[in-house]
């Protein structure tokens, strides 16, 4: 079994959620949140920055951590168990350009409940959940988006 490690981000500006949408030679893949690799050397926190401003194009700041994932898949000849750390991210705007390289097609943002039917993942769904909640929770105390927070 090969243990894969990825990082990724809830990236909220103005209340709504960037997502991505992936789509393989003509293969229906879905919308996901973005996330990569952790690469050699490299904080989980540093690999969330850079694959949301990769996959997306999008500039954004860590908030919190909010939890991990987990789930396996096959690759030919092996099974990957991979763990992904999830961050809530603010946005300095609503751009995004999707990354053509990466098989990504479209993107943007959109609202809590839109976002939450769109995933096309369960555990992104939950994960969603949980970053959402902080959301509310944040700007109900007048936290969110005060630099002093982060």
């Amino acid at each position: 079994m090969i243990e894969a490690t990825s990082c990724g981000g809830v990236v909220i500006y103005r209340g709504k959620i960037l997502l991505l949408y992936k789509n393989i030679h003509s293969k229906y893949e879905g919308w996901v949140l973005p996330k990569g690799t952790v690469e050699a050397g490299e904080e989980h926190e540093d690999t969330a920055l850079r694959e949301v401003l990769e996959e997306s194009g999008a500039k954004a700041s860590i908030i919190k951590y909010i939890d991990k994932s987990t789930y396996n898949f096959n690759v030919p000849g092996n099974e990957v168990n991979k763990t992904v750390h999830w961050y809530l991210m603010m946005s300095d705007s609503y751009y995004s350009k999707p990354q053509k390289e990466e098989f990504f097609c479209d993107s943007g943002y959109y609202k809590y409940h839109e976002a939450y039917h769109l995933l096309k993942f369960p555990n992104e769904k939950e994960i969603l959940e949980k970053a959402y909640s902080e959301y509310q929770s944040l700007k109900k105390k007048g936290l969110w988006g005060n630099k002093k927070y982060y």
